[in-house]
């Protein structure tokens, strides 16, 4: 499988380079009705695509030429994924518009869908659930929840799909409950010191001595109710943090907090070059004041939106995987179990034991 990963990875980057090359069309400058290049975003935004496509179908045709078939990739949209994606698309749009339009935070929320799908379903399924809920959040979805810039960020949402997915199918999602209590302090410290670290330097770098969590620009009413309800979800967030790691004693915190964190450094490394180049680091939301801050404090654009995503990206995936493994707690085991990768998600007898078999089983 890792083959098929690689030789998908090559075919992308290869793809991209040439289509920025032939076709990509970055030179327009802003749009009078927009505030970003959307000449640009567009031209980004079919690259990107195209990418995708010719990526995938050499991923199936590694794997044909390796198996005589696609297991791996159909038995992932089995009759719950493909009823569960939509859903997925819908909660990513809502919330990441109510976060761009409505807060003043310095996040996103528009993943919680697509990594959820991809824990439960698999890469690929996670994969496409978060390129067509960009594509659909620029070019279908109507005002005021429309986001003109989402689809050049598709390639990052797909990434952000199959690092769930893999989180998922290694077993970093399931229970690990009831643990020695050496085990749940290394692990709890190590959870506990990440969420801290970041809490704390995100918001010196972007508040310094006060809190807005409402954006003052707001005027319209269904954002601020949607922004009471992610309120509620940052609550969440934070009861279900400290009810796992001290109630139920459950080590799988570390192993959120760390699939968290790595997935948003990496979703940094491959959207700061998108925002700076295609958008002039202006993307609409919340992140544009952290990026305004760190030019105005001297960096130049490029760094400044560096500097942006690995404060912002961490802080969102980190949320974004807790709410999703909260999600899953919830869930019904037998509901669980019945998607692809449901049976990866369930606590095992042995524990840490059988750690070495889910490892086995991505192979």
């Amino acid at each position: 499988m890792l083959v098929r990963w690689i030789v998908a990875l090559a075919a992308f980057v290869i793809v991209i380079l040439i289509g920025m090359v032939t076709i990509g069309n970055f030179g327009t400058g802003i749009d009078d009705n927009n505030f970003f290049d959307t000449e640009g975003a567009n031209s980004f935004a079919l690259i990107g695509a195209i990418a995708l496509v010719v990526a995938f179908v050499v991923y199936a045709a590694v794997e044909y030429a390796q198996t005589g078939g696609f297991a791996s990739i159909a038995s992932q949209f089995d009759t719950r994924t493909i009823v569960l994606m939509p859903i997925a698309v819908a909660i990513n749009i809502i919330l990441g518009a109510t976060v761009a339009n409505a807060l003043k935070l310095p996040i996103y929320l528009d993943s919680i869908g697509t990594i959820l799908v991809g824990a439960l379903a698999g890469p690929v399924a996670g994969a496409l659930t978060g390129m067509l809920s960009n594509v659909l959040w620029t070019y279908v979805v109507p005002p005021p929840f429309q986001n003109g810039p989402a689809a050049a960020f598709g390639i990052v949402a797909v990434v952000i799909g199959v690092l769930a997915g893999l989180a998922g199918r290694a077993g970093w999602l399931r229970p690990r409950l009831n643990r020695p209590t050496g085990e749940l302090a290394i692990g709890g410290l190590v959870a506990i010191a990440i969420v801290i670290g970041l809490g704390v330097y995100a918001y010196s770098r972007f508040y310094g001595t006060t809190f807005e969590f409402f954006n003052p620009a707001n005027t319209d009413p269904i954002f601020t109710i949607l922004g009471w309800l992610i309120g509620l979800l940052f609550v969440a967030f934070v009861i279900g943090f400290l009810v796992l790691l001290l109630i139920r004693r459950d080590l799988t915190v570390a192993y959120v907090t760390v699939a968290g964190v790595v997935t948003g450094l990496i979703a940094a490394l491959i959207s700061a070059p998108i925002s700076a180049n295609v958008f002039g680091g202006v993307t609409g939301g919340g992140t544009d004041f952290l990026v305004a801050a760190f030019r105005q404090a001297g960096a130049d654009l490029q760094t400044a939106t560096f500097q942006q995503g690995l404060l912002s990206d961490p802080v969102d995936k980190l949320v974004t995987f807790f709410v999703v493994y909260l999600v899953l707690a919830a869930m019904a085991r037998r509901t669980k179990a019945r998607f692809p990768q449901g049976e990866r998600l369930l606590e095992s007898a042995g524990a840490d034991a059988d750690d070495g078999e889910w490892r086995r089983a991505t192979v």
